[in-house]
């Protein structure tokens, strides 16, 4: 065995195990089965042009030289984005541990109930900071949070402006330009008109339905907006605000002076910068909002026995149900950065957040204390953290800053920003001041003491926050390393079990891959260097930009988009600047088959483009003559098709080139889902097949982990005619020649974490890439050709076989008194994560192995289906007392001294012989969710105050 080799730690089945799955499936070879399922007319015909692969061993010493190319200086940027201390036992315990990174979105809450009360926290903290009443579980970035209460506020509106069309939306000028920049592209499709102004100046009039400002602002003045608030609100109009969520701390918070929604970033919290993310960003509205606010919210609920239980609450939003009806095409956070946040608040408490936001602020008033000791004209009257600065030149400035390794914000020719953060210290001030004295040809001054703040008591919070005993139990490092580890043991995560989940791809997210998740170099960079300061990151982008180009056969890529449906909305937004560039801004029908991804319709509307559902056969392919029909009858406006590829059915169609060649003929272009991509590397790619565009979900073919629900990454490959139009920033030019607005705050979205797919490109290399497409579909079909003697499996291709996944029918077993929701919770007992449960289909199984799972493991979830299939079979007409229907069952339930059970223990708990070396125990019971969603409650009080009269 090879022992460098990366695609031998990465690939699960061993050459004797391929040899028996093949004799399975009924093919002679790994290669006859990828020429039964891919049709040959789309199979590449050369390999892919990419680097030799390196060892995991090679990798890191590469990564490593890359980092050096990054110069670390002190960064005063601000903008949104600030140095932080992140404490070892939140990297190590966390960042660090597989059984934090490697977990699935909640759905099946009875085994994630750990990071749901993590995210209890995080939802906790960020209410009572905000001062709102309800919080969601984190949203992508501060811009697109920001957007997506622009949106909320619109579709809101009452019925006298939704009649009269109030659709204009004030943003004041402070609010920071990443903001406004994803504002623009947000608001354009929907048909909102941004008023840019001053707060103070501006009159309200009946159209206007919404405002947003930044507090403090992005040139860090505080202002009392508390007479503008209430002059909107006498005029209908709702308040958005961006707060800074460490001043929360100490200044009075939005919610106490009459905010509607709150938005901002919580990296603040102990989060590494990390070029621009993940960072998790924080959503808090008012309850009369609860229905309409996007994204995911944890809730308190009761389980079976009627013990507190946490769950995903108000889960029927999601896009996934409500389609081209959503109001937002939000489908995922940054759960693991949330989690962060969040311990980082238990592990501080109220008081050491108080600390921190003193600390800063005290340095910051001593730092202009002293500014108007040596006749500085700084123009802030009252600031948190940031100071604004008139210089002589600010050109000279920076080079004299520069040479000294520090960076401040240069907004114009004689302007300074200086924002100092929770890692700065006196010798910092001293340091600052040396390098403007110098500058302006000043005798510096010497600081010895801090100042005391400085802020007006009128603007000083007064209530208090996180006074919950979560917040004060866990503050010694002993502490709070037991209180993780015992939420981490609540959740089952790859490291107990394969999460076969479809359309997920929860595969293998190797070591090698995170390791330099945690260096400094990487860590520790400002989103808004100068590019000569990250030549490392700028490295990691173009190569990965080249190799995914490379791979989809495209000519450009941009890696802004922090999600798959961010990526969707993005590269529908680049059709639509195409056709507006040709002059056919009315080419906006997107035709979407039945069958797609439910994010697929919500984000073309999004994209400001009218949906029009097309049929599918029986077979659930795309029904050709319908889709032909449908276009044709559009043709004069037709923008776009968006496609699955291999479908959701996971079906390679083999009438994919006439489809999207019939679209070209009525003058749309393609959209290709690349949600499915794992089954394409190296075998075919959307260029072949004839996209014009595609997203990429990086946390699903190329191995960025799932984190529970976040961080994901959407990156968007385009051909040439499509280049021009990729998405750019106001502070660093990314993107292409007319580049449309940003999607995302940050300019290449969540840099950090592209190394993780950087790597896995790496290290596979040409011939790695292609046989883990190979083996994902090897393993695919082997659970095919097992479980096809058991169970209906939907569809398959026009030779029998699936592509990297299947849809496993169990409509049938309703007529016996067992639902697929019974399944799914037995399944826990046996130790797995169920696979997608009713989608694309009611009442089945869509399961997805990946090819990080060897054949031990695959026969292993076959077995205990098969044998959750024979205790349906042996229900009793009318039973409803059966193991099935009470699943899942907890430890304690097995130690007590009752049990009112008609079968044993045993078959409760170790239903087959596997469970006995290696038992997962679900934290709790089946969850109610009824109670739940009349109950909403989504912060960690305790249940009793909320309990049902």
């Amino acid at each position: 065995m090879n022992t460098n080799s990366f695609v031998l730690r990465h690939i699960g089945p061993r050459e004797k195990e391929v040899k028996e799955m093949v004799k399975t499936i009924g093919v002679s070879s790994i290669d006859e089965l990828i020429d039964k399922t891919i049709p040959s007319n789309i199979r590449l015909k050369n390999n892919l042009n990419l680097p030799t692969a390196l060892s995991e061993y090679e990798y890191l010493s590469h990564i490593q030289q890359l980092s050096t190319k990054n110069k670390l200086f002190k960064n005063y940027i601000g903008l949104g984005y600030h140095p932080a201390i992140f404490p070892g036992v939140i990297q190590r315990n966390i960042l660090e541990n597989p059984g934090w990174y490697t977990s699935y979105t909640p759905y099946q809450a009875e085994i994630s109930q750990g990071r749901l009360e993590a995210l209890l926290n995080y939802q906790t903290m960020v209410m009572e900071l905000t001062a709102m009443p309800i919080a969601n579980a984190s949203l992508l970035d501060e811009g697109t949070a920001a957007s997506e209460a622009m949106l909320m506020l619109f579709n809101s509106r009452n019925r006298v402006q939704k009649k009269s069309n109030a659709n204009k939306f004030f943003v004041s000028n402070d609010v920071l330009p990443q903001t406004i920049d994803v504002l623009k592209t947000r608001s354009n499709p929907l048909g909102i008109e941004l008023i840019f102004g001053n707060p103070q100046e501006f009159e309200f009039t009946s159209n206007v339905f919404g405002l947003l400002i930044q507090y403090p602002g992005k040139s860090g003045e505080i202002v009392d907006y508390t007479n503008f608030v209430e002059k909107a609100k006498n005029n209908g109009v709702k308040i958005a605000v961006a707060a800074d969520l460490l001043s929360l701390t100490i200044l009075t918070p939005p919610g106490e002076w009459g905010a509607d929604v709150v938005v901002g970033t919580t990296q603040r919290f102990g989060i590494p910068m990390g070029y621009g993310g993940p960072h998790a960003a924080y959503f808090a509205t008012k309850e009369e909002f609860k229905r309409a606010i996007p994204g995911r919210i944890i809730g308190v609920s009761v389980d079976t026995d009627g013990n507190r239980a946490l769950r995903m609450a108000l889960q029927t939003r999601e896009q996934h149900i409500k389609r081209e009806k959503a109001t937002s095409n939000i489908c995922t956070s940054q759960v693991l950065l949330a989690v962060m946040a969040g311990m980082f608040g238990v592990y501080h408490g109220s008081k050491g957040l108080i600390y921190i936001a003193n600390k800063i602020q005290r340095l910051t008033s001593t730092l202009n204390d002293s500014l108007k000791q040596l006749n500085f004209k700084q123009k802030n009257k009252v600031f948190f953290d940031t100071l604004l600065i008139e210089v002589s030149n600010a050109a000279k400035l920076k080079i004299i800053a520069e040479k000294q390794e520090i960076n401040f914000f240069y907004p114009t020719s004689n302007l300074v920003s200086i924002s100092l953060n929770e890692t700065s210290n006196l010798n910092d001030v001293n340091e600052i001041l040396a390098i403007l004295c110098e500058a302006e040809g000043k005798k510096t001054i010497l600081i010895n003491d801090l100042k005391k703040g400085t802020l007006p008591k009128h603007l000083l919070r007064t209530t208090n926050f996180m006074q919950n005993e979560v917040f004060e139990n866990y503050h010694s490092e002993t502490e709070m390393m037991r209180y993780i580890k015992k939420l981490e043991l609540k959740d089952l995560s790859l490291t107990h079990s394969m999460i076969s989940l479809g359309s997920c791809t929860m595969k293998l997210n190797a070591a090698s891959e995170m390791l330099p998740l945690s260096w400094p170099n990487w860590g520790n960079m400002h989103p808004f260097v100068p590019i000569e300061q990250a030549q490392g990151y700028q490295e990691v982008i173009k190569g990965l930009e080249s190799a995914l180009n490379e791979i989809t056969g495209f000519d450009a890529t941009s890696l802004q988009p922090n999600s798959g449906a961010q990526g969707e909305y993005s590269g529908l937004s680049l059709i639509r600047a195409y056709h507006k560039s040709k002059g056919n801004e009315h080419r906006n029908i997107c035709l979407i088959p039945s069958s797609a991804h439910g994010t697929n319709p919500a984000s073309a509307v999004m994209a400001g483009f009218k949906v029009i559902v097309t049929k599918s056969t029986e077979q659930g392919n795309i029904d050709v003559e319908d889709l032909r029909e449908k276009a044709t009858l559009y043709k004069d406006n037709l923008g776009a098709l968006m496609v699955t590829y291999p479908s959701t059915h996971g079906v390679f169609e083999s009438s994919i080139k006439e489809i999207t060649q019939i679209i070209h003929d009525c003058g749309g272009q393609v959209y290709m889902d690349g949600a499915n991509m794992n089954a394409q590397v190296g075998l075919t790619n959307p260029a072949t097949i004839g996209a014009d565009v595609c997203h990429l979900n990086l946390h699903k073919t190329f191995a960025i982990p799932h984190g529970g629900g976040g961080p994901g990454v959407g990156p968007i490959c385009v051909v040439k005619h499509l280049a021009p139009f990729l998405p750019s920033n106001p502070i660093i030019p990314t993107g292409g020649i007319t580049p449309i607005n940003g999607v995302s705050s940050a300019p290449w979205g969540s840099a950090l974490v592209l190394l993780i797919s950087y790597s896995y490109i790496k290290m596979l290399g040409t011939n790695g890439l292609k046989q883990a497409s190979c083996f994902a579909i090897l393993n695919a079909n082997y659970m095919k050709a097992r479980l096809e003697k058991h169970f209906k499996i939907l569809y398959a291709g026009e030779q029998g076989f699936a592509a990297h996944e299947m849809i496993v029918d169990f409509r049938e077993f309703k007529a016996k008194g067992a639902d697929i929701t019974d399944v799914s919770k037995r399944l826990m007992d046996y130790g797995y994560h169920a696979p997608t449960v009713s989608f694309p289909v009611h009442e089945t199984l869509m399961i997805e192995p990946t090819e990080s799972e060897n054949k031990k493991e695959l026969d292993r979830f076959c077995d205990a289906l098969i044998a959750i299939k024979g205790e349906i079979e042996d229900l009793k007409e009318g039973e409803t007392n059966a193991a099935l229907h009470n699943a899942p069952h907890t430890e304690a339930m097995l130690i007590s001294d009752q049990w009112n059970f008609p079968y044993s223990r045993q078959h409760a708990a170790f239903p087959l012989p596997y469970l006995k070396e290696n038992k997962f125990w679900p934290s709790v019971r089946r969850i109610n969710d009824g109670y739940g969603d009349r109950n909403l409650m989504c912060s960690c009080n305790p249940i009793e105050n909320y309990k049902e009269d």
